[in-house]
């Protein structure tokens, strides 16, 4: 069995506790008793080794309360509840908050020992998986790191996204990310739950348009239906994140609902809410469609997406990394980008942002492998009326020219590891231009080693 496992028993009744104790004793266990579950609260906690034998009925804070509080703290501690005779009810309310299973009293000894091998065995892999994570390298910052990674660009707006992600991620309050359709809104929510605290516990996703009105107050709050096997969102997402796309579509019961749960949860909040908006595009605002009481408490923190025609470089940026990707994925070459179609690139409205953007970057690499069209050619079947070399700011082709210079020697750089040889045959410069070149977009060789 290896080492043993330890078990906490919560019980206001003395002799209750020790017959608990002395029997699990006698197997192995590893017991300690609490006469109190406020007592054991200060004890139990994220990564406890061992499970929760605890009674339902108990004066001041009882058992359900208790398995809130322990299931908001470590969601995989399994905690097995003890009730009364007929307590049928409070038996269906734990098993739906997260309790492992229950025993109805007067109980057989041996169904306790049975169901406290099950746990322990289970508390044993999940334990023994997170130590593992741990050994391979913090899986939690690896997670942050790769998330923070997808953020891709180096312009301003996207360092001050990158910087309200880190320190928003770190609060406890409900989050309000707004933006233009295609910029990546839901993106952001990942990384907010990445970065944070919560990082390791569940992050659920529900889109309040993709479903009618009962049937996402069920998703959300209950009862599910009978062949349904997953828990309301709410209780799925308890101790983790909750994120609600397309929240403008909650009707009003919803949103009574839903701020019935968010004034119950307390200070902090048991579970972290975010709310996506996608009104920008029309003109409204969250909180024309949310009633103010509902949407004060989600706002509490606030994200703008930053719409991808106001991130100047990043736009080659992405394009070049999207048409590598998808290159990869169809078995040929990414299309050449000439300095012209870098500054139409550069300059198109993108209405349909980083989504429209991934679409025409597929488009490219498909039309390439054809041996057909241009990236321009797509770029204008997109924007009819677009201006071929000046954008609404009124920057010169040169501006963009050099623009796509820099990434291209930036891309040939990284691709070779910094060989200046290997990159000079490739772009067919000399060694005194490519360092000129380098020198004036603060590219340094050591960078690329």
């Amino acid at each position: 069995m290896g080492k043993a496992m330890k078990i906490a028993i919560v019980d206001d009744e003395k002799d209750m506790r020790q017959s608990i104790s002395q029997w699990l004793a006698l197997s192995g266990y590893d017991t300690e008793t609490f006469a109190s579950a406020e007592e054991a609260l200060g004890t139990l906690g994220a990564d406890y080794p061992g499970i929760v034998i605890s009674d339902i009925k108990m004066p001041g804070m009882d058992g359900i309360q208790l398995l809130r509080k322990l299931m908001g703290s470590d969601s995989a501690l399994p905690v097995i509840m003890i009730t009364g005779h007929g307590d049928v009810p409070m038996a269906v309310e734990a098993m739906r908050i997260g309790a492992f299973d229950f025993l109805e009293k007067p109980f057989n000894p041996d169904r306790m020992s049975d169901l406290a091998k099950k746990a322990t065995n289970a508390r044993r892999l999940t334990l023994d998986n997170r130590a593992l994570r741990r050994e391979l390298g913090d899986g939690t910052q690896m997670m942050r790191t790769q998330m923070m990674r997808k953020l891709i660009g180096t312009s301003p707006a996207m360092e001050r996204l990158r910087e309200d992600i880190l320190d928003l991620g770190q609060a406890d309050g409900h989050v309000l990310i707004d933006g233009e359709t295609g910029t990546g809104k839901t993106l952001v929510a990942h990384a907010l739950h990445a970065v944070g605290s919560r990082a390791g516990k569940k992050f659920v996703l529900i889109s309040c348009a993709a479903m009618d009105e009962d049937t996402l107050i069920r998703r959300l709050f209950g009862p599910m239906m009978p062949d349904d096997t997953r828990l309301p969102a709410v209780e799925e997402a308890r101790g983790g994140t909750l994120v609600l796309e397309d929240i403008e579509a909650l009707s009003d019961t919803a949103q009574a609902r839903l701020l019935t749960m968010i004034n119950d949860q307390g200070t902090p909040p048991e579970t972290r809410i975010v709310v996506i908006c996608n009104l920008q595009d029309e003109g409204r605002t969250c909180e024309d469609a949310l009633r103010p009481d509902l949407y004060y408490r989600l706002a509490a923190l606030k994200i703008t997406a930053p719409p991808l025609r106001n991130r100047g470089e990043d736009i080659l940026t992405l394009f070049t990394a999207l048409a590598d990707q998808f290159s990869d994925e169809y078995g040929c070459d990414a299309p050449q980008v000439s300095a012209q179609e870098a500054a139409q690139l550069l300059q198109a409205p993108w209405p349909g942002n980083v989504r429209q953007l991934i679409n025409l970057a597929e488009r490219a690499v498909l039309q390439s492998r054809r041996g057909t069209g241009t990236i321009a050619s797509l770029l204008m079947s997109d924007h009819d009326e677009m201006q071929p070399v000046m954008t609404t700011e009124g920057k010169p082709l040169k501006e963009y020219v050099e623009a796509f210079e820099r990434m291209l020697i930036d891309n040939t750089m990284r691709r070779h590891r910094g060989s200046i040889a290997s990159v000079m045959d490739e772009l067919c410069l000399p060694r005194r231009t490519l360092n000129e070149k380098m020198a004036k977009y603060g590219l340094q060789r050591s960078d690329y080693l």
